[in-house]
């Protein structure tokens, strides 16, 4: 299979795997992998079709390595600057807080990207809805090694295992029983199989305004703010959507920046000095893994696979 080759030189720091590891869905994604010379695999369908990605630095000279396969490898070199954050604007942001200071300082290649994917970010967003993440997690790499294309690429060099997001029609005619056996239950899977339906509409929210955007991305039912907010992020590039209604994020963001736990609207009121870069606030306090301590047991995954 040929391979395509791109250099990209930004003239900033990126670091590739802080900025793309937004989409790596648990150690064992079998569409995002970190080989151990750094290097990051991606796969994606792409509108032009399937293709894999590998993203490498050339430490020292600051260049962008990237070679790409499959039909959708042009797309991919192509929208790479995007992915890598090239598109986000943080001159604005203005930390004016010693924890969100100290991280955006330690993380200079850091960016919020746009992938340009929206059912590529949909689906995973779903499937994570009111669910663990080893549960969300599980029927992602379940879903992909059966439902999903083998990654396009080279015959060696790729992780082994690698799979593509089915496209839409695949998504929409996977059976009952089969999102069952992979631990995802039916308004999920209903949710899944509209948005592949929608698909067009879908992907053609990359064109509106953010307020629009969103709009349009809730407009399908179950999707409610906290999954058009996961996608935007991704998908958008979007670096003030707010994942209201996340399990964790309120909590860890009152915390981290107040000193106590907050809920929701205490996170939004706490966030307001930052609007225009609240996401990026939240993921900078994602990454520095403060969390309030535990003071009861962990959420059961549930196998709805029993039921």
């Amino acid at each position: 299979m040929r391979e395509q080759r791109r250099e990209w030189a930004p003239g900033r720091p990126v670091d590739a795997h802080v900025t793309l590891s937004v989409h790596r869905r648990g150690a064992g994604d079998p569409a995002y992998r970190r080989t151990p010379d750094g290097a990051i695999w991606r796969t994606a369908r792409t509108p032009e079709g399937p293709g894999t990605v590998r993203v490498g630095v050339r430490r020292g000279e600051g260049v962008i390595e990237a070679s790409a396969w499959g039909p959708g490898a042009g797309w991919l070199l192509a929208a790479l600057p995007a992915w890598l954050g090239e598109g986000d604007d943080p001159s604005g942001f203005q930390p004016g807080h010693p924890l969100l200071r100290e991280m955006y300082g330690r993380l200079p290649g850091w960016r919020v990207g746009r992938s340009g994917l929206v059912l590529e970010a949909l689906v995973p967003a779903v499937l994570e809805q009111q669910v663990t993440g080893s549960e969300a997690r599980r029927s992602w790499r379940e879903l992909l090694s059966r439902f999903g294309a083998p990654a396009p690429g080279p015959a060696c060099g790729a992780p082994a295992g690698m799979r593509v997001v089915p496209e839409p029609a695949g998504w929409a005619s996977v059976p009952s029983w089969e999102w069952h056996r992979a631990g995802v239950c039916a308004r999920r899977s209903r949710t899944i199989v509209r948005a592949a339906l929608a698909a067009p509409r879908l992907e053609h929210t990359l064109t509106l305004g953010r307020a629009e955007a969103e709009r349009a991305l809730r407009s399908l039912p179950g999707v409610g703010v906290w999954t058009a907010a996961e996608v935007l992020q991704r998908a958008h590039g979007d670096p003030d959507a707010v994942s209201v209604g996340d399990f964790h994020l309120a909590r860890r963001v009152g915390w981290a920046l107040t000193g106590r736990v907050l809920d929701d609207a205490g996170m939004l009121a706490c966030l307001e000095r930052w609007r225009g870069h609240r996401y990026r606030v939240t993921r900078l306090v994602e990454m520095s893994g403060l969390a309030p301590p535990r003071r009861g047991p962990r959420f059961a995954p549930r196998d709805y696979r029993t039921l």
